[in-house]
């Protein structure tokens, strides 16, 4: 089977790539060339990883995240309708449906709300692809992970490691939170059962994550146990981390209010509907070994 797949230069792209080419042929496709099209190969299946998530630099605009995240998936889209490829499966993200915070597992029919430039442009494109009509022999399914995480990650994950590896003591101790996370082996995974089985889903939006939540202190602990090293849990004040936070809006240190909701607030998501139109009782790494594994990268890399 040949797959075209784009946005491969990322910590996904990259990942997802190299588990695929075990069983099909990849087709790497860069948007960056503009005669992008004349690279595509005939194909069964399209993959859209493509998406301007970060802002590092502080420069980019709003327009900047709807021509990657809006425009280019149409593009991408168009492409699939007019090709004999039969599946497309488009990666969102869950910031499309909430960013920051949820008192429960989220499911895909919760009301969206997204916040950021990011989010909102990765929801216009999630409502663009609902509303267009698919061919009968065509299968569209747009995925909302949670953070991946994996070897070649660069996300807070990667922060939160240097902060523990060093012996400094995590200073958020005092706040309590759950999350959901994606190990890249269960990404790829949730991928390849999608290729694989197609035929048993509809057309549609369909979350994918890790079976089990976990906390920032329990993380902290998986750090811990893998380096070996026993560091302090400091509760500072949360008004004073909260202060330290707004700083960190205006100044460069590495903390600020989107960062501090990211590490301390809850937000939960429901895999449920997924696993069982493809019959999955259990992902391949549980949520605490995709963890092990990817601190261990991590540690590799130093």
């Amino acid at each position: 089977m040949k797959i075209n797949i784009f946005g491969t230069t990322g910590f996904i792209g990259e990942n997802l790539t190299d588990k695929l080419h075990e069983n099909y042929k990849i087709s790497a496709v860069s948007l960056r060339n503009n005669n992008w099209n004349n690279e595509l190969v005939e194909s069964e299946v399209f993959i859209n990883l493509v998406g301007k998530a970060h802002d590092h630099n502080k420069t980019a605009t709003e327009a900047d995240f709807h021509h990657v995240n809006v425009d280019l998936t149409k593009d991408i889209f168009n492409a699939f309708i007019e090709s004999d490829a039969a599946l497309f499966i488009h990666v969102s993200s869950l910031a499309a449906l909430e960013e920051f915070e949820s008192t429960k597992p989220l499911n895909e029919e919760d009301i969206c709300n997204p916040n950021s430039w990011y989010a909102k442009s990765k929801r216009e494109a999630e409502i663009w692809l609902m509303n267009q009509k698919l061919p009968e022999n065509k299968k569209m399914i747009v995925l909302r992970p949670p953070m991946v995480h994996g070897k070649g990650d660069k996300g807070n994950l990667v922060l939160l490691y240097k902060l523990i590896s060093k012996g400094i003591p995590y200073p958020l101790a005092s706040f309590e939170n759950n999350r959901s996370f994606i190990s890249i082996d269960n990404f790829c995974f949730f991928i390849d059962e999608i290729i694989k089985n197609k035929n048993k889903l509809d057309s549609g939006i369909y979350h994918i994550s890790d079976d089990e939540i976990v906390s920032s202190k329990e993380i902290i602990k998986i750090i811990q146990k893998v380096e070996n090293k026993k560091t302090l849990n400091v509760g500072l004040p949360k008004f004073f981390v909260k202060g330290l936070a707004k700083i960190g809006d205006i100044l460069p240190i590495p903390l600020n209010s989107i960062r501090l909701k990211k590490m301390t607030s809850d937000l939960m998501v429901s895999n449920q509907k997924i696993k069982s139109a493809l019959g999955i009782e259990k992902l391949p790494l549980s949520a605490e070994e995709g963890l092990i594994k990817t601190i261990k990268s991590f540690t590799k890399e130093k």
